[in-house]
């Protein structure tokens, strides 16, 4: 089994996994500052660009990931959308989604798990893959689990299947951005980009 923090706009790797099945959410785990909990990366015009979701009392230790309050003192989802549209308005399929994800830039939600959950079935159900298991509770590791809650991103390497880029006539490629930089590009065909990419041992 593999157990996974619940993230903000999921890297390709993410959705890899998922695909793959037999997957577990955490929950109930630990908020972790500075982590793909409430950070996603993506291509703009002058190379990779980190989105933040703000949040209150990050600098609270061992605030459970479920109690985690968006804060909205400062306009980063407005920030966000505009970053979103101002990279990929010229991908192939941004219009034919962008009216899916545009909701979660302008409605305010009061728990970033609420935020983070509601992103995830989004997509999955775009692309029919399937759900992970989610875990309100902590999810004690076993012998044989692979464990990315607190190392994910270090985990076994990954191997991304390169697809064309928006910038690509401007950079070279770079792997396993949000899974958003993957969707805009081949819309349907992302899955089959996933079905490509490999894990190292």
């Amino acid at each position: 089994m593999t157990i996974l923090p619940l993230a903000y706009l999921p890297s390709v790797s993410y959705f890899a996994r998922l695909l793959r099945g037999d997957c577990v959410v955490d929950l109930g785990e630990h908020f972790v500052k500075r982590s793909e909990r409430n950070r996603a990366r993506i291509l703009a015009t002058d190379g990779v660009m980190e989105l933040t979701a703000h949040v209150r009392h990050a600098n609270h230790p061992r605030q459970p990931m479920r109690d985690v309050r968006l804060d909205y003192s400062k306009r980063w989802q407005h920030q966000h959308w505009g970053a979103l549209v101002s990279s990929y308005r010229s991908s192939p399929y941004f219009d034919h989604y962008a009216a899916y994800f545009e909701p979660f830039y302008t409605r305010e939600y009061d728990f970033l798990v609420e935020y983070d959950l509601g992103l995830l079935e989004m997509i999955c159900g775009l692309m029919k893959i399937p759900l992970p298991a989610f875990s309100e509770r902590y999810v004690e590791a076993r012998d044989g689990d692979l464990d990315l809650r607190s190392r994910y991103g270090e985990g076994p390497a990954f191997e991304a299947e390169p697809y064309f880029q928006v910038f690509s006539d401007r950079m070279p490629f770079v792997a396993n951005l949000s899974f958003v930089d993957l969707l805009f590009a081949e819309g349907p065909a992302s899955v089959s980009v996933l079905t490509r990419c490999r894990f190292g041992s």
